[in-house]
């Protein structure tokens, strides 16, 4: 079977972690059809990783490609065509609508003052009913709870349409029923042909739903590959500092913390 070709590359990829002076350069792809998940412990650099990959901040060393062409000779309206990412957190300094918020992902599509047209809204509805937003399109985003805030995140992702998903924390605040409607949408996006990296802190959602991983130890060591070679108990009590037993429930691992 052919490799994949990547969509976005890591090169020679030092992230720049704050109070860490070392760290093992990246070089792996991500590609069409496969969601990457990114797992460690706090203070790991799974955040600045996924903003390094976004263009946010800068590598100490290496590069980051984007279709095979350096992340740093991309306009930003055109990457922001390609690449979308959900933060782990947002601050709203504006007021605005659920309806409002999820339209400025189509904002990278537009020329500037253009208003967006009815193809723009239909995207934008779609993706609010999607994410069980529909009800709450006219609410202002300061009456939302923290799930219902970050649903409406990923809704803004939805309607910009990238071809490459980076998530923080994409579960984040979510109750257990969005969490496995959110992991399903990602998965959805790599099924179609997108390619979706995301941070997580779930061990067994990462398990259940990502293609790879990529494990970041909090001493700049890094390992990567197909999942079902990372999901080693020895590598992830290590990168966790905790005891796990692993069972298996319907065919697929599970990872259950010892005291």
């Amino acid at each position: 079977m052919a490799t994949p070709t990547p969509t976005l590359e890591a090169r020679d990829l030092v992230v720049d972690v704050p109070g860490r002076q070392d760290g093992r350069a990246l070089t792996l792809g991500i590609a069409s059809g496969q969601v990457w998940g990114v797992l460690g412990p706090n203070g790991a650099g799974k955040t600045t990783l996924l903003h390094t990959l976004a263009g946010l901040r800068p590598s100490r060393a290496g590069e980051v490609c984007l279709e095979g062409r350096p992340l740093f000779g991309w306009r930003r309206r055109a990457l922001a065509r390609r690449l979308g990412l959900v933060f782990q957190e947002r601050h709203d300094d504006f007021p605005a609508t659920v309806r409002e918020t999820a339209l400025i992902g189509r904002h990278p599509f537009l020329s500037p003052w253009q208003q967006e047209g009815p193809e723009d809204h239909a995207l934008a509805a779609a993706a609010l009913a999607r994410l069980d937003l529909s009800h709450l399109a006219e609410r202002e985003l300061a009456t939302l709870s923290g799930g219902e805030r970050q649903r409406v995140s990923l809704a803004t992702v939805l309607t910009q349409a990238p071809a490459i998903w980076l998530a923080d924390e994409p579960t984040n605040h979510l109750d257990l029923h969005h969490q496995v409607a959110v992991m399903g949408l990602l998965a959805e996006q790599a099924e179609r042909g997108g390619a979706v990296m995301m941070c997580l802190h779930d061990l067994n959602m990462a398990a259940r739903w990502c293609s790879h991983l990529l494990l970041l130890y909090p001493d700049g060591e890094a390992c990567w590959g197909p999942a079902e070679a990372m999901l080693v108990p020895a590598a992830l009590e290590r990168l966790y500092d905790q005891a796990l037993t692993r069972v298996e429930v319907e065919g697929a691992p599970v990872f259950v913390p010892r005291r």
